[in-house]
């Protein structure tokens, strides 16, 4: 049955067992709110000194231009900013919104409705679910990789790994020690260089075998501008598809990239057609309007997020929640 990322990441902060295994009862989690204040507190402070409480009482000229430069800067975007600022201002001019603290409350909802493109979900199949991960080196992808493995088997879910970034040694080793730690096979190339697809093919084959729930694809951190690569990429998906289909491809961009990140995210959609992203290192960037800007530039909605280096520092994305956390 569909099932939302929201559900199967609402798992509780479940720590590793003696041996690597996950613990089976969950310990007390801090609100998702306050963790995103917590990890994005350089947006928050950033933005926050621009959009001061004296911005809104005020709300002339200056005021307007002020929120618009606050908002570009942290990324939000030119186009999403003056569409938001446009909407606040009418409606304060009109009298629909008063100043001051309805002001910002109304900034609020208004870039939260932009963030919420959707909220997607992965059908379960149990034939089984396939996720393939892709993403630039560097943005964190086999850690998310890891990471999601580990809060699917918290809840009861079993996993498959796929290492198909055969071009890098280390990447297929760190997510086998990933594998490791929370008591799933990983499936690998037995040699450096070994065709990508193949071993994605391999690991759905395995997942099948198995009747396990979920089959997780690591991919290589294809640079957007290597066209050979990008066209690899593809192949991935298509001798995956041999299988079944695969229900998400999940692109994992780094928040500190800003507008680089922007054209990566364009360049892979074209490629592998993109279900969902995963922004990582928002604990780092005082740009976390990327979050908006994104959504709104590809139709393609922000799933998860990374709020940390932590093993339990994935989340899904809340846009109400994230939006309140950056403009508080």
């Amino acid at each position: 049955m569909p099932t939302t990322w929201a559900e199967l990441l609402d798992l509780g902060d479940r720590q590793p067992a003696a041996g690597g295994a996950v613990a089976s009862e969950p310990t007390a989690r801090r609100g998702l709110l306050k963790r995103l204040r917590e990890s994005i507190s350089t947006s928050r402070q950033a933005l926050g000194a621009e959009l001061s409480s004296s911005l809104f009482e005020t709300l002339d000229t200056a005021a307007w231009e002020q929120l618009e430069e606050a908002l570009i800067m942290a990324d939000v975007g030119a186009r999403t900013t003056a569409e938001v600022v446009g909407r606040l201002e009418a409606e304060v001019e009109s009298g629909k919104v008063e100043g001051g603290e309805a002001a910002r409350a109304r900034l609020v909802e208004l870039l939260a409705e932009l963030a919420a493109t959707g909220r997607g979900t992965i059908d379960l199949r149990p034939s089984p679910a396939v996720v393939l991960v892709v993403g630039v080196n560097g943005t964190g992808k086999t850690t998310t990789v890891g990471k999601l493995a580990r809060v699917l088997v918290a809840q009861d879910k079993d996993v498959v790994l796929g290492a198909a970034d055969t071009f890098r040694a280390a990447a297929a080793d760190q997510l086998e020690t990933w594998g490791q730690r929370v008591g799933v096979p990983t499936v690998r190339a037995d040699r450096d260089g070994a065709d990508p697809a193949a071993v994605a093919f391999d690991a759905v084959r395995v997942g099948t075998e198995v009747e396990a729930d979920v089959v997780l694809v690591d991919t290589a951190g294809r640079l957007q501008n290597k066209v050979g690569l990008m066209d690899e990429l593809g192949k991935v998906k298509r001798v995956v598809e041999k299988h079944g289909p695969v229900d998400e491809v999940l692109l994992v961009l780094d928040a500190t990239t800003g507008q680089n990140g922007m054209q990566q995210a364009r360049v892979f959609a074209e490629v592998v057609d993109v279900t969902g992203i995963v922004l990582t290192k928002l604990d780092g960037t005082a740009k976390g309007g990327i979050v908006v800007a994104v959504q709104r530039a590809l139709g393609v909605p922000v799933k998860l997020v990374g709020l940390g280096e932590g093993p339990d520092d994935l989340a899904p994305f809340d846009p109400e929640a994230f939006v309140d956390a950056l403009v508080s």
